[in-house]
């Protein structure tokens, strides 16, 4: 099987083009700048190496380094970003901040034929996020493309095989991204391309069999898809010793509660502990309307839970999470910024009453792991329900979660997914849901003035939910949804529709 190393430098997008690398075929591993030294990475048999994107400039004593030997392997490497400049500056070259100020979203990019750009139009879009830039180019290294203010957009060494891009070909605004990264492993590291996603699946069982071996394991169980995933992975690794317990902490969307131990309990024949949590997290998030703040309650409230049920049935070696990439990499990863805590990562508390925890989905994306449940033979109409965040609703309610609350929201969210589903239109965005916000407005209600609260509809799309765009839904669907939503809902006076993408949003609106 080829492999090909990704070297981790501390960027957003740096499991992404772990993940571009995988739907290739070609199997692909993250490891930090600074844990595999040039001979581990010569003796490895890597196919090629990617240096990721970061935020630091290279030129700071301060900012990540690999050892320079790398270059010097035979073995092909592409540097995107910040990774493109470090080639440049381990090279001998010259980094400086760019001389017309930063360029940043959506470029024209403009390439000459190299085997990096096969295939590739002569002027294209791409994604660039830079404030430095390669200003002289190391000795044996030839400038590959530009853009209006970079003229070193893309470079190359074509006798060592080292290239470097300034643009970020991994995320899809880059419009021949995906194109650049196949002849990078085909055409320059000459990948076969032998690997899937069942060997994933297999080769997780397998090493959690030998790892949790005699060990009791509980899994946090949302219903979702993620956990879900993670039950029937574990399920298969250690059969009874997997106990899922599902918190029902009232912050579900409606009837959802019900439905999950349904499915799991009755369905799949798992092990399953449905605790009744509502008052316990609801009194412990009265008064809060800090984001961070609400997460990081969710956080511990649901370990403290999953604690008081593993004490029930004797000691529990291994807390296992539905945890997927885009929750690590927003929640702050090695030298990445945090954007959001995520109740299951940057929000667990400092002391846990388990030996260990196992994340089995970890270094996935969202359609990578409903690959995984596919296989494994999840049903379809699981595999691809809506993602629903572990903190539930709390996240879609701006300030203060009350009872009172959360019933109008579910109500509002039902209807408008109910709209969505009933035009056959719900595959076509990735995510939609309602939020309610802190706003309130004058309405109309008869002849009568109404003051009451706003609800806004968000619909997005995206293959890996590290970057999404707004839906175009049709117009008679919003209409349909807003229209119920301030008549059969008392209190609300306004509906508007989010179009913002991400970045620079999130999907969720905290």
């Amino acid at each position: 099987m080829d492999k090909i190393l990704v070297l981790d430098f501390g960027g957003q997008y740096n499991q992404l083009i772990a993940r571009r690398i995988r739907s290739e075929h070609v199997y692909a591993e993250i490891l930090p700048y600074n844990k595999i030294s040039p001979e581990q990475i010569r003796q490895a048999g890597y196919r090629g190496v990617v240096f990721t994107g970061g935020p630091n400039s290279v030129y700071d004593p301060a900012s990540p380094h690999c050892d320079p030997a790398v270059l010097n392997l035979g073995i092909p490497v592409l540097g995107i970003c910040y990774g493109h400049q470090l080639m440049a500056f381990l090279a001998g070259g010259e980094i400086r901040p760019a001389q017309q100020g930063s360029e940043y979203g959506r470029t024209d990019l403009f390439v000459t034929e190299n085997v990096l750009f096969r295939d590739v139009p002569r002027q294209s879009v791409c994604w660039m996020s830079h404030t430095d830039a390669v200003a002289v180019l190391p000795d044996g290294f030839r400038a590959i493309a530009r853009t209006e203010h970079c003229p070193c957009a893309a470079m190359c060494d074509e006798t060592r095989r080292l290239y470097g891009v300034q643009f970020h070909p991994e995320v899809t605004h880059t419009a021949f991204g995906q194109q650049i990264l196949r002849n990078f492993l085909f055409d320059v590291c000459q990948c076969r391309g032998d690997w899937k996603m069942e060997d994933f699946a297999s080769t997780t069982v397998e090493k959690y069999r030998r790892e949790l071996a005699g060990k009791k394991v509980l899994l946090a169980l949302s219903g979702g898809v993620d956990s879900s995933v993670a039950a029937a992975l574990l399920h298969k690794a250690v059969g009874p010793n997997l106990t899922c317990v599902f918190v029902d902490h009232g912050l579900l969307r409606e009837n959802e509660g019900d439905l999950v131990e349904n499915t799991f309990r009755h369905r799949f024949g798992m092990n399953l502990i449905r605790v009744n949590a509502e008052d316990r997290f609801l009194g412990a998030l009265a008064g809060v309307t800090e984001p961070e703040r609400k997460r990081h309650i969710i956080g511990e409230s649901f370990i403290r839970v999953f604690e008081q049920e593993a004490r029930k049935i004797g000691h529990v070696h291994v807390l296992a999470q539905g945890t997927i990439y885009p929750d690590v990499i927003e929640s702050g990863k090695g030298d990445s910024a945090v954007i959001k805590s995520h109740h299951n990562v940057g929000a667990l508390p400092d002391v846990i009453d388990f030996d260990e925890i196992c994340e089995p989905l970890r270094d996935l994306f969202k359609d990578e792991v409903r690959a995984v449940g596919l296989h494994l033979g999840l049903p379809p109409e699981l595999v691809w329900r809506q993602p629903f965040p572990g903190p539930g609703l709390a996240v879609r309610i701006i300030g203060e979660i009350t009872r009172e609350k959360l019933a109008l929201l579910r109500r509002a969210d039902a209807i408008f997914r109910e709209e969505v589903e009933k035009t056959g239109l719900s595959d076509a965005p990735d995510q939609y849901f309602a939020v309610l916000t802190d706003l309130h407005s004058v309405g109309v209600m008869g002849d009568a003035r109404n003051y009451g609260c706003t609800v806004v509809l968000r619909a997005v799309t995206t293959d890996d939910f590290m970057t999404a765009e707004w839906t175009r839904l049709p117009y008679e669907v919003l209409e349909r949804a807003g229209s119920r939503i301030t008549n059969e809902i008392k209190g609300v006076t306004r509906v508007v529709y989010d179009i913002t993408s991400k970045p620079p949003a999130t999907v969720e609106w905290e």
